[in-house]
């Protein structure tokens, strides 16, 4: 049997490891998370418990590490804190192990400080970030704010940041609604503290979904716009993207941009309502040959998008934290106001009677 033995052990130090075996599959997405954490006085010392394990969780199950995602925490309180900067850790299991490890800080909640830090000094370049890769924002909150989180937020998506909310607590829907990226179907999520656990799988293929465009792809279809995503195919030295935009059914003007060879992903704004537009993406390499990639995207009818309502009331109806009715899951989503009129049965409001109602920004599921 020892020649066997000898001849296993030779065998397996020359064989290379399968990609499990190393850690990360020979192929992974690359990114930039950011989790932000709401460490306020506002949030109990269980409910700050429960989201970290919940982060925890998440972290655990995403390829984080060198070459793959990396990973940064943020506290929000009177003044943001950050808890590790990205590419401290190269595990999944180290974050997690940060992440459980992570003390509640207290103070305000000072949410819009701690976004415009997280632009400053966690996703800009000169801070450390990687050039070139999608950058995720995951944040979560009880659903309120000391200071205005609206403007920071859009400067975080203006630079193409993909922004996750959850929400645990009754929060305002339409601020969050706008502070999430479109769809807010995908994008928002309220959650009861004790019920994070049900949207962890959800979350995590939502934000690999954001972290590794396998080709030409769009996101954020508005009836205005809509944002592009690609794959990185070149690097500043080696070429340049040709990205044309034009009507599918019509003649009209030829839409194009000129984006350097580390662009992997452009917004596009100012568009017709209900239309469907032929995008054409073209690398222009001074190395090798690279085929163009093409993608049909409709824009969504005006007004479509909407809130729910009464027709005598100016306020967005909210649904009651305290007791929630049967017909309302703990668990939930926005969804768009296309989704509530396919199917075909009168909106009905919490007490199970029909209501009348008008067209506003964003709908409520209640069904």
């Amino acid at each position: 049997m020892l020649p066997w033995t000898v001849l296993g052990l030779a065998l397996s130090l020359r064989l290379p490891r399968s990609g499990a075996e190393r850690g990360l599959p020979a192929s992974v997405p690359q990114g930039d998370l950011l989790f932000l954490l709401d460490s306020s006085a506002s949030v109990s010392h269980y409910e700050f418990s429960r989201v970290r394990e919940f982060l925890g969780q998440l972290a655990a199950l995403l390829p984080l590490g060198p070459g793959a995602l990396h990973a940064s925490l943020v506290h929000v309180g009177s003044q943001p804190h950050t808890e590790f900067p990205f590419g401290q850790h190269s595990s999944g299991s180290t974050v997690q192990d940060a992440i459980r490890a992570a003390a509640q800080r207290m103070g305000d909640t000072n949410t819009g400080l701690a976004l415009a830090y997280a632009k400053e000094q966690l996703f800009a370049e000169e801070a450390g970030a990687r050039p070139g890769v999608p950058k995720v924002l995951v944040w979560v909150t009880d659903g309120g704010s000391s200071d205005p989180v609206g403007p920071p937020m859009q400067e975080l998506k203006d630079l193409g940041v993909t922004v996750f909310i959850v929400s645990t607590g009754r929060g305002n829907l339409l601020e969050l609604s706008a502070a999430a990226s479109p769809p807010a179907e995908k994008h928002l999520h309220f959650v009861d503290v004790d019920d994070l656990h049900m949207i962890t799988q959800e979350l995590r293929g939502s934000v690999l979904d954001a972290m590794w465009p396998q080709q030409l792809r769009a996101s954020e279809v508005t009836s205005s716009g809509f944002r592009l995503a690609w794959p990185p195919l070149l690097t500043p030295d080696s070429g340049y993207y040709v990205l044309e935009l034009m009507p599918s059914a019509k003649q009209g003007t030829v839409l194009r941009q000129q984006l350097p060879g580390n662009a992997t992903g452009w917004a596009w704004a100012g568009l017709d309502p209900d239309t469907e537009y032929n995008v054409e993406l073209m690398p222009e390499s001074n190395v090798r040959l690279l085929r163009p990639q093409h993608l049909r995207v409709r824009t969504l009818p005006g007004g479509l998008a909407c809130t729910l309502v009464p027709e005598a009331s100016t306020q967005p109806l909210e649904v009651p934290k305290e007791k929630p009715h049967p017909s309302v899951t703990r668990a939930w989503t926005p969804q768009p106001c296309g989704a509530l009129l396919q199917r075909g049965r009168p909106l009905w409001g919490l007490a199970g009677s029909a209501f009348p109602y008008s067209w506003g920004w964003r709908s409520v599921p209640l069904l």
